[in-house]
C-alpha cells in the first residue's frame, strides 16, 4: 500500500482514535507512526542514510525527506548522511558545520514486512506512552488511599485494577489471611510508585500504619482539616493497633472525636481492617506520660527514662504485668513502636529486690573501702552516696547534714576516700606505663589514669592512637540492625563520659598533632553551641 494512495486525513484519524482509547497525547501516536514510516523507508532507500518523516498535523500529508548534516573534512564517516563544507555549497550559499542539507524523496510502498515491523514500532511507542501516563498520574497519589476491583491472583499477589491501571497487593501486604475474588471490591494505601524494567509498579498496601490514619482521616472531620493531628500509628495488622492523637482545640477532645458518636467512627474503620482492636490514646509531649497512655489498659507505678540510650524502664504492679507486655508481648511492642523507645517492664517487687541489692552493694563498697561498720556505711547510702568520688570531694556541710556526723568524722571520711582514690589513681597509672603508655597521653589533659589504663588495655598507648578514635568508640553509643538497637560499648563509657566530651579531647589531640587546624574545631563547637540552643 502506498501512502499517497490513502486518504491523507485517515493518518490523523488513527492517531485520534488510538490515543483516545490509551489515554495518551495524540501528538505521541503521530510521532511514532513517523518513526514507523521512517524506518520503512530506510528498508527501501538504504539503512546508512538519514530518512525522516513528518506528518502535518492538520491535513496528514507524510511528507519524506534525506537529511545530509554538514561536518569538517576530518569528521567526514558517513557520505550518505553526511557532506564536507565544500560540497555543501553546492546547495547552500554560505554552509556552516552543523546545518542540514534536505532532500525531499517520493514516499514508499509499504510492503507486508515493513508494514508488520512499522505495526510493532507503533505498539512499542505506544505502550512506552501509556507507562509514562500511568506512572504519571500515580506518582502524586503515593500515601493515598484507592479503591479498586480484583482483578487476578498471582503466586498469592493480587492484581488489582485502580482504573488507569493495575496495582499489586503482596501477601504480606494483605492483613491476616484475608482473600479475595475475581470482582471484589477493596481498599488499599498506594505505599510506593516505582519504574522498574516492565514498565511503572503501583504498591498497594493494607497492613501499613499510614493505611489507618488516612482512613481515620476519612472518617474524621477534624483531622481532615487539622483541628486533630495523628501523631503515631502502631499496628499489629488484623489484630490490633494504637494511634495516639492530639487536639489544637481545647474545646474538642480528640479520642472522643476519633470514636464518634457511639463508637460509629472508629468502628467504620475497624470494619475495614477486619475487626482490628483499637486503642486510641492522647499523645502528650511528655515522654512519660505520653508512654503511660500507650501501655494502657495496664496502670503503670513509676517510668524512668534514659534519654541517651533511647531506653525507658516501666514499673507495674505485679498483678498487671502480663496486662501490660500483653499477648505475646503485642501490647509493650505496640508501645514501643508508638514512643519510639525501648520499653524494659519490671514488677515493682523486681524492682525492690534490685534497688535492695544495689544498696547492699554501696554499703559493701563503703565498708571495704572506708574502713567503716555497716550502719554508718548505710547512712551513706541511704543519703544518697553512691561512690567514693562523692564522699571524697562533697561540701563538708553535706555529710555533717547526716545524723551523727561530726566535723571530725566528716573530715576523717573524706581524707581516707582520698588517699584510697589517689591509690588506685597512683595503681592505675604504673599499669598503664607497664603496657607502654607515652609520657605525651598521660600529660593530656583531660584524662586521669584509670582513663590510661582502660585505652592501654585496647591498645590506644599514644596521642596519634588517641586521635584517630571516634567519639562514639569512647563514650559508647547505639546503631540500629535489621530494627533492632544494639549497644556499642565505649571505651571510657565507665567514666560517665559523653559524646560531646569525646568529641573534644579527640578534637583537641588532633589540633596538638597538626592534623586539624584549630580555627575548624572552634567553627566546630561553635555549631554543637546552636544546634543546643536551636533545642
Amino acid at each position: 500500500m502506498a501512502i499517497t494512495s490513502a486518504n491523507q486525513l485517515e493518518l490523523l484519524q488513527t492517531a485520534e482514535a488510538v490515543a483516545r482509547e490509551k489515554m495518551i497525547d495524540p501528538d505521541l501516536v503521530i510521532q511514532a507512526m513517523e518513526e514507523t514510516l521512517a524506518r520503512a523507508a530506510k528498508s527501501r532507500y538504504g539503512s546508512e542514510l538519514d530518512i525522516r518523516v513528518k506528518i502535518d498535523r492538520k491535513t496528514g500529508r507524510a511528507t519524506f525527506a534525506r537529511i545530509r548534516t554538514v561536518v569538517g573534512d576530518e569528521e567526514m564517516e558517513n557520505h550518505h548522511a553526511q557532506l564536507t563544507v565544500k560540497q555543501a555549497k553546492n546547495y547552500l550559499p554560505d554552509p556552516q558545520v552543523g546545518d542540514e542539507v534536505i532532500d525531499e524523496v517520493p514516499p514508499v510502498d509499504l510492503g507486508r514486512i515493513a508494514a508488520q515491523s512499522g505495526k510493532q514500532v507503533l505498539l512499542q511507542r505506544v505502550r512506552e506512552a501509556e507507562r509514562d501516563r500511568q506512572f504519571e498520574e500515580f506518582k502524586d497519589r503515593k500515601g493515598s488511599i484507592i479503591n479498586g476491583v480484583v482483578k487476578r491472583e498471582e503466586y498469592g499477589n493480587v492484581i488489582v485494577d485502580i482504573g488507569r491501571g493495575e496495582g499489586i497487593l503482596r501477601r504480606n501486604e494483605k492483613i491476616g489471611r484475608e482473600s479475595y475474588r475475581i470482582g471484589d471490591r477493596v481498599r488499599c494505601f498506594i505505599k510506593d510508585v516505582r519504574r522498574e524494567a516492565r514498565g511503572p509498579q503501583v504498591f498497594l498496601s493494607r497492613t501499613d500504619p499510614m493505611f489507618m490514619a488516612e482512613l481515620f482521616k476519612m472518617e474524621v472531620p477534624e483531622i481532615y482539616d487539622g483541628i486533630i493531628e495523628i501523631k503515631a500509628v502502631a499496628r499489629d495488622p488484623g489484630s490490633r493497633a494504637k494511634i495516639a492523637v492530639i487536639s489544637y482545640d481545647n474545646s474538642i477532645d480528640p479520642v472522643g472525636a476519633c470514636v464518634g458518636m457511639r463508637g460509629s467512627r472508629v468502628q467504620a474503620v475497624v470494619n475495614e481492617l477486619q475487626g482490628e482492636k483499637i486503642d486510641i490514646i492522647p499523645w502528650n509531649q511528655d515522654q512519660a506520660t505520653f508512654l503511660v497512655n500507650a501501655l494502657q489498659p495496664a496502670e503503670v507505678s513509676k517510668v524512668v527514662i534514659d534519654e541517651e540510650a533511647g531506653k525507658i524502664e516501666v514499673v507495674v504492679p505485679d498483678e498487671q504485668l502480663s496486662l501490660a507486655i500483653g499477648r505475646r508481648g503485642q501490647n509493650v511492642r505496640l508501645a514501643s513502636q508508638l514512643t519510639g523507645l525501648d520499653i524494659d517492664i519490671m514488677t515493682e517487687s523486681e524492682e525492690s529486690q534490685r534497688r535492695q541489692a544495689e544498696f547492699a552493694e554501696r554499703t559493701k563498697l563503703f565498708i571495704d573501702t572506708l574502713d567503716i561498720d555497716e550502719m554508718m556505711a548505710q547512712l551513706l547510702v541511704s543519703e544518697g552516696f553512691t561512690n567514693l568520688e562523692e564522699v571524697a570531694y562533697v561540701e563538708v556541710d553535706e555529710l555533717l547534714s547526716i545524723d551523727g556526723f561530726d566535723e571530725g568524722t566528716a573530715a576523717e571520711l573524706q581524707a581516707r576516700a582520698r588517699d584510697y582514690l589517689e591509690e588506685q589513681s597512683r595503681k592505675a597509672l604504673e599499669n598503664a606505663r607497664s603496657m607502654g603508655v607515652e609520657d605525651s597521653l598521660i600529660n593530656f589533659e583531660g584524662l586521669t589514669p584509670q582513663m590510661l589504663e582502660a585505652l592501654a588495655k585496647d591498645g590506644v598507648k599514644t596521642v596519634e592512637d588517641f586521635a584517630t578514635c571516634a567519639d562514639w568508640e569512647l563514650a559508647g553509643g547505639w546503631t540500629t540492625e535489621n530494627g533492632q538497637r544494639k549497644k556499642d560499648e565505649g571505651i571510657l563509657e565507665v567514666f560517665d563520659m559523653s559524646l560531646e566530651e569525646a568529641q573534644h579531647l579527640i578534637m583537641t589531640a588532633r589540633v596538638m598533632l597538626g592534623w586539624v587546624d584549630p580555627t575548624e574545631m572552634e567553627s566546630a563547637e561553635d555549631g554543637a553551641e546552636e544546634e543546643e540552643a536551636e533545642v
